[in-house]
């Protein structure tokens, strides 16, 4: 079983957590009497008068997106999911999605092994399929709503889910697949009516962050980088500093590299050639997504990052790829504890010490 083991240390750094935890955006719900059992706020809706309420009411809730605003008005209990990663937290409320969509790895309902507890034994999710969506399947399966968070909806397809159910869309505020881990299960809170649980759920994640960054302090200022030999032996990919995945290792202390920023803007990642491979002598440690063989490209092992041993290279069909792509509230336990000694091997720049599970 996937289970973190901070899980002992979390509760001493809980409140330490709270104060220190990024900020979450905070939602607002009408206080006018609904006409139906769920509506759809247009762009133009979203300049109607709302009035702030505490989060911890749950119904009606009206949550913004990139495409203006959906109110659902009472607790769904048919969810069809299309973006990749929600059923993660949808899981940690007790709430079983009715479709998930594949991405990658072909799990059964497109459910991993960290979250198979608290799937229990439930039915299976249905599964999308990964590329287009496939419109008449989504509303075959009537769903009370469609969420599609950790997306790259479009405006098109957004429209044809609305008309089909409420939908939320990924945040306008992040790019697109970049909306981080507590944002997302923060808003799988509000739809479920579990604002305060998500914000509890949150914490205990933090908290083993808070653990693990205080157990290694010699990861503070450094800078790391998560890449993947996608696009080998022509180009490599690099993830932005606002990628979850990038996002992981900022919250553990360590440092983005700002001239990669600078080639992706304000995309999620982007490749480089083999001739910009010489960016990586600005970076102390990277985590691939790719294989040993992959890794032993000339230009590559000719950099200190590589001699110095202070790159992680993750299978790209192992548990921990997965699990670290997912980045979610039930993944990450499991993350901290499979990739946090690896990094504090690769940040000693020493290529004689050697991680051992």
């Amino acid at each position: 079983m996937f289970r973190s083991k901070n899980v002992l240390l979390v509760f001493v750094v809980l409140m330490m957590v709270s104060a220190c935890a990024p900020a979450v955006a905070t939602e607002t719900v009408t206080t006018e009497e609904p006409t139906s059992v769920a509506q759809i706020s247009t762009p133009e809706a979203a300049e109607a008068p709302v009035t702030e309420v505490a989060e911890t009411a749950a119904f009606p809730v009206t949550i913004a997106h990139k495409y203006g605003e959906t109110t659902i008005t009472e607790k769904p209990e048919r969810i069809v999911l299309v973006g990749l990663v929600e059923q993660d937290a949808l899981l940690a409320f007790g709430v079983v999605p009715v479709a998930t969509r594949e991405w990658w790895g072909e799990r059964p309902g497109a459910v991993f092994e960290w979250a198979t507890d608290e799937l229990g034994d439930a039915p299976l999710p249905e599964v999308l399929p990964a590329n287009e969506l496939n419109f008449e399947q989504i509303a075959a399966l009537e769903p009370d709503v469609i969420v599609g968070l950790y997306a790259g909806i479009t405006q098109e397809e957004y429209d044809t889910l609305a008309k089909i159910a409420p939908t939320v869309a990924q945040p306008a505020e992040y790019p697109d697949w970049g909306i981080p881990w507590q944002e997302l299960t923060h808003k799988i809170g509000l739809i479920v009516g579990e604002a305060e649980r998500a914000d509890a759920l949150i914490a205990e994640v933090e908290a083993q962050f808070t653990v693990a960054r205080e157990a290694h302090p010699e990861f503070a200022g450094q800078t790391g980088i998560v890449a993947s030999t996608w696009g080998y032996p022509d180009t490599y990919w690099v993830y932005s500093s606002k990628d979850p995945r990038s996002q992981f290792l900022l919250s553990l202390g360590f440092n983005s590299v700002p001239a990669f920023d600078e080639v992706i803007g304000n995309e999620f990642g982007a490749t480089i050639s083999r001739e910009e491979i010489d960016m990586l002598n600005d970076v102390n440690v990277a985590i691939w997504f790719g294989t040993e063989e992959e890794m032993s490209d000339p230009l590559y092992q000719q950099l200190a990052i590589s001699q110095q041993g202070r790159n992680i290279v993750i299978a790209s069909e192992a548990p921990m790829a997965f699990a670290f792509s997912f980045n979610t509230v039930l993944s990450l336990p499991y993350v901290l504890d499979g990739l946090v000694p690896q990094l504090s091997v690769a940040v000693d720049g020493d290529p004689a010490t050697v991680y051992t599970e």
